[in-house]
């Protein structure tokens, strides 16, 4: 006996519709966030998990690496500091790859690299939140400090810091997070 290949059902065939689309029940589906900042919602009884940072030294950041490196360090610093805050907490979603491109072409704009220091002081603000601190990082003090000496990025790293501090644990751990 040979069996038939029945044709793959399409989205406008009555039959098999329910099996091919293999949607979730409604009460099942999560939304995901319309706008940036948003949170992700967290279902009943689970507790947000996230991957810990790594804590960095702030002068070497600031100062010691990007000399070595003649500044390619604060590009891969940017990068690796907002992919950590992504993996830190889920629940707020963060693109670093926009971010680290809004300071390699942003210039020609002007604006889009202020953007991404306010952005990035405003995520770690969020993520102080989550670690369950009281937020003392001010994107609006990240965007003056940009103008004295850069010192921008030692700040953010030192409010960073303080994530990592209060779990005290390496960096890549799991940690629960504040609600």
């Amino acid at each position: 006996m040979t069996e038939q290949a029945s044709p793959e059902p399409t989205i406008g065939d009555a039959r098999g519709h329910e099996l091919a689309l293999h949607e979730p029940a409604p009460a099942q589906m999560v939304p995901l966030p319309q706008e940036p900042g948003q949170l992700l919602p967290q279902r009943p009884g689970v507790l947000a998990v996230g991957t810990m940072m790594k804590r960095r030294n702030v002068f070497a950041v600031w100062l010691g690496l990007p000399l070595i490196t003649l500044g390619i360090y604060n590009l891969v610093w940017w990068y690796k500091v907002n992919a950590e805050m992504a993996a830190f907490d889920r629940r707020h979603p963060v693109n670093p790859a926009a971010t680290l491109l809004a300071f390699l072409f942003g210039w020609i704009l002007v604006i889009p690299p202020y953007l991404a220091v306010y952005g990035t002081g405003q995520r770690i603000a969020e993520r102080q939140r989550a670690a369950g601190l009281a937020p003392t990082c001010s994107p609006a003090l990240g965007i003056v400090l940009v103008f004295v000496l850069g010192l921008h990025t030692l700040y953010y790293q030192s409010e960073l810091n303080k994530i990592v501090d209060r779990y005290g644990v390496p960096a890549g751990a799991q940690v629960s997070l504040a609600a």
